[in-house]
């Protein structure tokens, strides 16, 4: 079986408007062009995926049940746009717990491969961290900073961190990441 191209996606800022350890519900807004953006990118042969940090959960913030709701509301919105996300990758722990999952250590992508067969040499990650950026360089992707949410002031930290492009948005993130043929499969 072939593995498939991914788009990993960053929750909180790229996708949502990130409000600080997001997880009320009437915190939640989903930010202007997303839908369509990953349709575009669902149309252009990409599965997606969302991998996010939520060390709220760990600080003792808010909790799972508290995440989940949230997740759902997110998901509800996209599938009722026709986006079909295959999975959501979370790591729940403190920063301090050093576990394997936190970004930018690569255990949700390396989740990914090995459960959904994601092909991580062809596949992206959009996000508006460093980290983010590299989470994607730890695990063999190409990544895509955006410059929502953290990510205006997370540019001037990316010093030697690889990234294929930085852009406005996750709309202008899809624009790059389908006019790119490097990591397409040959048909």
């Amino acid at each position: 079986m072939a593995a498939d191209r991914f788009v990993f996606l960053d929750r909180d800022g790229t996708l949502v408007r990130d409000v600080g350890y997001g997880h009320r519900l009437e915190d939640y807004e989903l930010l202007p062009g997303v839908s369509d953006a990953l349709l575009r990118l669902s149309s252009g042969g990409y599965r997606l995926a969302i991998v996010t940090n939520q060390s709220g959960i760990g600080r003792g913030l808010f909790t799972q049940p508290d995440f989940e709701r949230f997740q759902a509301r997110l998901e509800g919105d996209l599938a009722s746009a026709g986006v079909r996300i295959a999975a959501t990758y979370l790591c729940p722990h403190h920063p301090d717990e050093g576990c394997a999952c936190r970004k930018p250590r690569p255990g949700l992508l390396h989740r990914a491969r090995d459960e959904l067969g994601a092909d991580l040499g062809a596949s992206w990650v959009i996000g508006d961290h460093v980290k983010d950026m590299e989470l994607a360089a730890a695990a063999g992707c190409r990544g895509v900073l955006v410059r929502t949410g953290h990510g205006e002031a997370e540019r001037a930290k990316l010093g030697v961190t690889p990234v294929a492009a930085v852009v406005a948005d996750l709309p202008e993130a899809v624009s790059f990441v389908l006019a790119d043929r490097r990591g397409a499969h040959d048909a």
